[in-house]
């Protein structure tokens, strides 16, 4: 009973502090208020995909008014715009399939074909992170040869990245609440094909909302891993709303600890807010950024 009182009690302490952080603001020497300014030590980035209902062109002027350096998951004909912003694009889409991905050598040309394409615009724009996946387990793939798949498959479009000096990031996903059947769904999976490919133009996008439904144990994981992974996302869990104090994981802490390993990588929210609409929505943003500003 203490300790479940002593849960509650910091979790009432921390939503005491989220709601004050969200809505610090400093007075400028014309008067007016502005956000107070973000710590420094994580780089932040928002998914788009998130916040369908926030027009792009204030998307992106709320970003920038509160310090969030990157909008991503986007394609090339948003660029212009995030860059008129002063924005950078963390991590790209590929326009390619969760399902139909690398583990299945049939795929294989087509991806090729996409991701050659992709590379050098990636490159061209000035970004440095292009997403992969691994695809679906299913037929009755078994994951070693799912893994032999996406090592040869990969390492197909692997010199073209390193030559234009992008890096390919593949998703570890759920396979049991959200992506039945995704293969790339346990960090140990994703952490075997970076060590077969061998190059650091190649690595994981750990998502922690996905990882704390596999496997949990985040912390620990981050640590003993951090080489491989090349950027991070958020959500809350359960539900993948706000990461708040109405879900299980302290995001805190798991901030902290990324931070401590050195990474200088982004950090992309990527929670649903509970209420879409635009004016909810930013405010849900600024207090997750908040609560992750560590």
């Amino acid at each position: 009973m203490t300790a479940r009182l002593t849960r509650r009690s910091a979790l009432g302490t921390l939503a005491g502090t989220v709601a004050a952080a969200s809505l610090s603001t400093r007075v400028t020497a014309a008067g007016q208020d502005s956000p107070a300014p973000l710590k420094g030590n994580i780089n932040h980035s928002v998914s788009r995909w998130c916040f369908g209902k926030v027009p792009m062109e204030e998307l992106c002027a709320f970003c920038k008014k509160i310090g969030i350096k990157s909008i991503e998951l986007l394609g090339p004909k948003d660029f212009p715009i995030i860059k008129q912003f002063g924005l950078t694009c963390a991590m790209v889409s590929s326009g390619t399939s969760l399902t139909s991905g690398f583990n299945k050598r049939e795929n294989h040309d087509g991806l090729v074909a996409k991701y050659e394409e992709m590379i050098p615009i990636v490159a061209e724009a000035g970004f440095k992170n292009l997403i992969c996946f691994s695809g679906n387990r299913e037929p009755g793939l078994d994951d070693e040869t799912g893994l032999k798949n996406c090592e040869v498959g990969i390492k197909r479009i692997l010199g073209l990245a390193e030559k234009h000096k992008v890096i390919l990031v593949m998703e570890l996903l759920n396979s049991k609440v959200n992506h039945k059947d995704y293969m790339c769904d346990h960090t140990a999976w994703g952490v075997e094909l970076c060590k077969r490919i061998g190059s650091e133009n190649f690595k994981l996008l750990y998502d922690i909302y996905h990882m704390q439904i596999m496997e949990g144990d985040l912390i620990r994981t981050i640590r003993e891993n951090i080489q491989y992974i090349g950027h991070f996302h958020t959500g809350g869990n359960p539900g993948r709303h706000e990461i708040d104090e109405t879900q299980e994981i302290y995001y805190p802490a798991v901030m902290r600890a990324i931070v401590e390993t050195g990474y200088t990588g982004f950090v992309g929210q990527e929670f649903v807010p509970s209420n879409p609409e635009p004016a909810a929505a930013l405010a849900s943003l600024e207090k997750c950024i908040r609560i992750c500003d560590v």
